[in-house]
């Protein structure tokens, strides 16, 4: 590997910024994500930095379970997001669809439409774990031999949880299937 790209490598993982997607869900998830974000947790001091256009973005946090009105456009954001980018799919209705599955309207959990590369589950999840999933997403950035999870990795993702954070590295929560 070039000393460049080592470099670029280190920055992504040290000061990522992220790019926040709601998808569908109820906003639970959105208002701990804006929490982490907020003095008392004040993540700018790690380097996560929250930016408004996914062009500019190193991580994707999507929050809900894929609607049929917003399939597009979470395909839409992922394109535009420059590789390497990471993925993380927020809450439980993003993993598996949580209260939402077998709703008309929902087409499905995340993973279904686009690699995942960590899960932060929970009820909303806390902002101490969403930080955590921030953080091993920006670690993951600079790996870029890893493989995004498949069906088989998400299917013993609990439905609610807290403190638990999967990644395609380690896989290490048992629990419910995912919708559909």
């Amino acid at each position: 590997m070039k000393l460049l790209e080592k470099l670029l490598n280190h920055c992504r993982q040290k000061s990522p910024w992220l790019f926040h997607m709601n998808s569908g869900s109820c906003n639970g998830c959105d208002i701990e994500l804006v929490a982490s974000i907020a003095p008392r947790y004040d993540v700018e001091q790690l380097g996560i930095h929250l930016e408004g256009s996914p062009r500019h973005a190193d991580i994707l946090c999507i929050t809900g379970p894929v609607t049929f009105n917003t399939l597009n456009a979470v395909k839409t954001v992922y394109g535009q997001v420059p590789h390497p980018k990471a993925v993380v799919a927020l809450g439980s209705c993003a993993a598996s669809c949580n209260a939402f599955a077998g709703s008309p309207t929902v087409v499905g959990p995340l993973h279904r439409h686009i690699p995942v590369d960590v899960y932060v589950p929970g009820c909303p999840p806390r902002p101490d774990a969403i930080i955590e999933g921030i953080a091993k997403a920006a670690e993951l950035l600079s790996h870029p031999e890893r493989k995004p999870l498949t069906d088989e990795d998400v299917k013993d993702i609990p439905e609610c949880g807290g403190h638990c954070v999967v990644s395609a590295v380690e896989p290490t929560v048992e629990g419910e299937t995912p919708c559909r």
